[in-house]
């Protein structure tokens, strides 16, 4: 089998949701047949000229348990320019979640596009949910025999000829490692075990959205995604946002003090409605220079996490398709020039419930990935 965009230079990543088919758990927790279209077809515009609900093209409402939607996936992804995906995993302690799509790719020699896996190594909680604020699976990390069986479930992915690899390195992407038991001894660990099963080693990457100096020992850690746009919006908001923030909860907090309520922290806090500037936004990832060598660039199509959020959620007002290949197309050659890697991780390839994806619309048919393909061919890439 050999694999696409062999020519290409720019390595366009693609952030990959497998929370489109039903699984026991979501079952139990959302009512029976959740699965992200539930949040994506109940959301509504919450304010004039909000593009809610967004709605797949034919509505096109997949299950990807189904063979057929990831081939699918994947023609298009090939055609319009996405070097790979990168597939959320979900792992607490051997309990897995979501990890029948991802197990399906695995066996599939039909989807012939490069893939990586990123751990989201995170408490598993209904907090993305209006109100919620309930752990529903810890997130912990155990000991050496944790360790090994996790590599275990790994390797099988690493081994397969389309995992993303740097020379004889599979690339593993964590969602926060900082906030992780044992971190460096974990990756340490990995690390042997991928040189006793015949590669040279793991690259390790993280999803950087912070604007705070790196205060953990990032010593293992080749990569810093910068996963826009949470890490523009760092920059944007900056000092003057966390002081504003800072008051708001001060203010809360002693307002709840003196009437025993958390019903100030609450409204104060977090009912509010965030809207966003798409141009603003990029002009950032634009004019900011990569903190360290080990930046990686990251973009976005569009932010909405209403469908999920409501009231508390943010959202982006003047996306467009034709802006999108504008600054798509400023970025990668700010990338050529500036980055040390040749990667781009994208928001995201159908995150629908975020307002971040390629897949086509109803509103906007092919226009997003017609723009992206466009924006690279003109900065020389090699698509086929």
């Amino acid at each position: 089998m050999q694999l696409h965009l062999k020519e290409q230079k720019m390595k366009v990543i693609a952030f990959y949701l497998p929370q489109f088919h039903e699984i026991p758990e979501n079952n139990e927790w959302w009512g029976k047949g959740f699965t992200e279209w539930v949040n994506v077809k109940k959301a509504k515009p919450l304010y004039r000229g909000q593009n809610q609900p967004r709605v797949p093209l034919q509505r096109n409402y997949y299950n990807l348990e189904d063979v057929s939607v990831q081939e699918w996936q994947v023609e298009l992804a090939k055609k319009y320019g996405v070097y790979g995906f990168c597939m959320y995993h979900y792992w607490f302690n051997g309990h897995l979640l979501l990890e029948k799509p991802v197990e399906q790719y695995l066996k599939n020699n039909k989807l012939d596009l490069p893939f990586c896996l990123c751990w989201a190594n995170e408490n598993w909680t209904n907090v993305w949910a209006a109100g919620g604020n309930k752990i529903l699976i810890s997130q912990t990390y155990g000991d050496k025999n944790e360790w090994k069986k996790h590599f275990d479930y790994f390797l099988p992915f690493f081994k397969d000829k389309r995992y993303i690899k740097e020379g004889n390195c599979p690339l593993l992407v964590i969602y926060r490692p900082d906030i992780m038991d044992h971190m460096n001894e974990i990756f340490d660990f990995w690390n042997e075990l991928a040189i006793e099963n015949g590669f040279d080693g793991l690259v390790i990457a993280n999803q950087y959205s912070s604007l705070e100096e790196l205060n953990w020992n990032d010593s293992r850690i080749k990569y810093h995604i910068e996963y826009q746009p949470n890490y523009a919006s760092r920059w944007i908001k900056g000092r003057l946002y966390n002081k504003l923030r800072n008051a708001k909860r001060k203010m809360a907090n002693i307002l709840g003090k003196f009437f025993k309520s958390s019903f100030f922290t609450t409204r104060i806090i977090e009912q509010h409605l965030e809207l966003r500037d798409y141009d603003k936004y990029w002009n950032c990832i634009l004019e900011h220079k990569p903190e360290s060598i080990k930046n990686v660039a990251g973009a976005f199509v569009d932010w909405d996490n209403t469908p999920r959020k409501g009231s508390r959620g943010s959202s982006f007002f003047n996306s467009s398709p034709e802006k999108f290949e504008r600054y798509f197309k400023l970025l990668v050659d700010k990338v050529k020039k500036e980055y040390r890697s040749d990667y781009i991780f994208l928001f995201a390839w159908n995150e629908w419930a975020e307002g971040g994806y390629l897949e086509p619309d109803e509103r906007n048919k092919y226009a997003y990935l017609e723009a992206l393909r466009t924006a690279l061919i003109e900065n020389g890439e090699n698509l086929k």
